[in-house]
């Protein structure tokens, strides 16, 4: 599988309501961090995440992450 384009070199902290979202997983969503379909012409393949409440959370932008969906700091490292 080829690399993932680095999206942002931060993350995304977003306060979500519950309910399902699709994480990007290639880097070329327009609608960062979430999919817009723009895998399609990749092998890449979003990721669900799903919330039970409303929470904030640091989504991963630079698609590198050790812990998907959420930042682990990678992108101080690319």
């Amino acid at each position: 599988m080829g690399e993932p384009k680095i999206a942002f070199k931060a993350p995304a902290v977003l306060e979500l309501e519950a309910g399902t979202y699709w994480w990007c997983k290639c880097g070329l969503s327009a609608n960062q961090p979430f999919c817009d379909g723009s895998h399609k012409t990749t092998e890449f393949t979003p990721m669900k995440l799903e919330l039970t409440e409303k929470k904030t959370v640091a989504l991963c932008q630079c698609k590198h992450t050790g812990n998907p969906p959420f930042c682990d700091g990678t992108h101080n490292k690319l």
